[in-house]
């Protein structure tokens, strides 16, 4: 494994290996930031669900409070009046069936797709592009559709996807380290409801194990999953 430069293991060092309350956190987190560029927050659950069982499987979609504080290119795949739906809602690139050739020819430049339900036998096509990347459409994040306004309206105004990825690991932006304390806090606050509210109801046991954040370079920060769950 690589091993960190001196400034992160500086940073680590400064980092107390305890519990921190939500609002002590981030600015342990601003502490030990030393990029020189305006770094993402990240937040990190680790859940206690079997992922390789369906019936386990963490899944949702949510909208931040303020945003991620990053601009997200949005696709739109449907037709006639749903196009022009796209269009007047804000969407960055729409089409039919034709975005569908693109893509499968190598076009990715977008961060989220949206498409109309009758345009799915096109954009099913797709999967192996689309779905490594975390791009592609689905019913229950939204993203299939025939309520294209509202969902690029959505995806323009800070709504995150969380999945729980094999190590029952969910990571997912919370802001950037521009954003003042109360609009973390909040986003935070928001994500891990969402979280929390989504557990399955076969999950046995302890659900939240442990919850971090971290900037983009930084070291990771332990939050006492009780203060945000309570905050």
């Amino acid at each position: 494994m690589p091993k960190h430069g001196k400034k992160f293991q500086a940073a680590r060092e400064g980092v107390e290996k305890r519990l921190y309350g939500l609002d002590e956190a981030l600015q342990a987190v601003r502490t030990a930031s030393f990029a020189k560029f305006d770094e993402t927050l990240e937040l990190s659950m680790r859940l206690g669900v079997n992922p390789r069982h369906a019936d386990q499987m963490v899944r949702g979609t949510v909208v931040l409070p303020h945003g991620t504080g990053k601009s997200k290119k949005v696709l739109v795949i449907a037709a006639g009046d749903k196009a022009r739906e796209a269009e007047e809602a804000g969407a960055d690139f729409v089409g039919g069936p034709e975005m569908a050739k693109k893509i499968q020819e190598g076009w990715l430049d977008f961060d989220a797709v949206i498409a109309t339900p009758d345009m799915m036998r096109e954009v099913g096509k797709l999967g192996k592009v689309l779905g490594p990347r975390g791009l592609m459409p689905n019913p229950k994040t939204g993203t299939v559709t025939f309520d294209v306004a509202n969902a690029v309206s959505e995806i323009k105004a800070g709504k995150v996807e969380f999945r729980v990825d094999k190590t029952a690991i969910i990571h997912v932006p919370v802001g950037r380290l521009s954003f003042d304390d109360e609009k973390l806090a909040e986003n935070t606050q928001t994500l891990v409801a969402a979280v929390i509210k989504a557990k399955p109801a076969t999950a046995k046991g302890k659900y939240v194990h442990s919850i971090y954040l971290a900037s983009t370079m930084g070291p990771g920060v332990s939050i006492d999953p009780a203060a945000v769950d309570a905050a």
